[in-house]
């Protein structure tokens, strides 16, 4: 289907076909969900030995009792997963409750009032408070800012991470910004790996910029392969301590696709400068984080042998997902221009680019037909993507049938929204 050189008589037909088949499933009463990044029930699974994991021994190691008050550090153990996870010390690592997303929040929140780098440190000192967001990224992160009224700067992805050029820029040109979002490996939505320049280049930016400007580097997917040579993301913490930044960039991860999305274990990353001042103030919100589900978590993993074998599990249940989505995209628009999208190695999600000027009314129309997707323009800030063309897809969830029909669905709207374009 090449609309550029097709005749006003030749889209009348496509329309005409197009529409009989949109009908035809409108007609099934689908519904069907490729919203959001959650793990399927076969996922969530793997994990059910967690549950009677203690058997009643609730001691650690060094002999903490973990039902009773006070760690607000998290239990070693639970520190040491989270280190080899993020690629750091344990000594640089705090393990807390299920969410990474409110360790993000309360983190940005403490910069913002408080500060992380001692007297006068706090951004709301500074006048107006900025934050670079490489785009299309993760709308989670867009709400914390928005929560806290910090606005947001975006900046292109590029096919080894963030548009270097642009952020280095902004920062020499706008002295309001104060940080950046980051997720370096399979990067939500686009599943893109940042590169070796590129980690390098992020941990420079703490000798150019503002000395409050912190990166905060979201590793969701540090572990979440879904091939057995999966491709490599250089160590963070490693590339700041060579260009001695270590306080610039702050990390997190949790387990929440991992074993179970609500009951999981998240983890901060960071310098000692950094976690002195995220626990002064963490003090005043808890007495401590829930020990009990940490030291399950890490009995639970030594039990199974190794994270790696537990992730190459869910691996095998996700693949068949994506290569579904995959198949579909590439049947429908390999040889034609109306759609492009990332062939992911991982994550949780592909992104696909309709024409400009499409993505709501291809959002708009599968949803009309049972197949709810998530919200045009979420994956950019305030919602606005300005070429309309961005659709993010979660494909995790429903079962691999599903996830074919669903795909259907998704191939014909994109097909039916570009013909009526073409037409227009």
């Amino acid at each position: 289907m090449n609309l550029n050189d097709a005749t006003a008589e030749q889209l009348q037909q496509w329309e005409s076909e197009l529409n009989q088949q949109y009908e035809a499933i409108k007609g099934k009463s689908l519904n069907l969900d490729l919203t959001r990044g959650k793990p399927s029930a076969e996922q969530l699974s793997l994990s059910d030995a967690l549950d009677g994991i203690l058997n009643g021994d609730y001691k650690t190691a060094d002999g903490t009792d973990v039902r009773n008050y006070g760690g607000l550090e998290g239990i070693s153990e639970a520190r040491e997963l989270g280190a080899s996870i993020l690629g750091t010390s344990s000594d640089n690592v705090f393990a807390a409750g299920n969410s990474s997303l409110t360790l993000m929040h309360q983190t940005m929140e403490m910069a913002y009032h408080f500060g992380l780098g001692g007297e006068g440190s706090a951004w709301k000192e500074h006048g107006k408070v900025s934050f670079i967001c490489p785009v299309p990224g993760y709308d989670r992160h867009y709400s914390v800012c928005e929560h806290l009224g910090i606005k947001m700067v975006t900046i292109p992805m590029t096919a080894t991470g963030p548009d270097m050029d642009a952020v280095e820029k902004l920062i020499a040109d706008d002295k309001s910004i104060r940080g950046m979002w980051c997720v370096p490996k399979y990067s939500n939505p686009t599943g893109v790996v940042y590169s070796d320049e590129v980690v390098d280049r992020i941990a420079a930016l703490g000798k150019q910029a503002h000395p409050s400007f912190r990166v905060f580097w979201d590793n969701a997917y540090a572990i979440h392969d879904l091939t057995s040579t999966p491709p490599q993301l250089k160590n963070i913490a490693e590339a700041c301590e060579t260009a001695a930044t270590q306080d610039s960039v702050i990390q997190f991860a949790s387990t929440s696709k991992v074993t179970f999305a609500g009951a999981g274990v998240a983890f901060i990353g960071a310098s000692t400068n950094n976690l002195n001042a995220f626990k002064k103030h963490l003090g005043f919100m808890t007495i401590g984080p829930d020990k009990v589900n940490q030291l399950r978590h890490c009995k639970f993993f030594a039990s199974k042998g190794s994270l790696t074998s537990h992730m190459a599990k869910h691996a095998d249940i996700i693949k068949p997902r994506f290569a579904s989505v995959l198949e579909h995209l590439e049947k429908a628009f390999n040889d034609n221009d109306l759609g492009q999208w990332e062939s992911a190695e991982g994550g949780y999600f592909i992104s696909f680019d309709t024409r400009p000027g499409l993505a709501q009314e291809v959002v708009k129309l599968a949803g009309e037909a049972g197949v709810k997707l998530t919200p045009a323009g979420a994956t950019f800030p305030y919602g606005n993507d300005p070429s309309d063309s961005n659709i993010r897809i979660a494909p995790t969830v429903p079962s691999v049938a599903q996830v074919n029909e669903a795909m259907e669905v998704f191939v014909t709207c994109v097909k039916l929204a570009s013909v009526k374009q073409a037409l227009a």
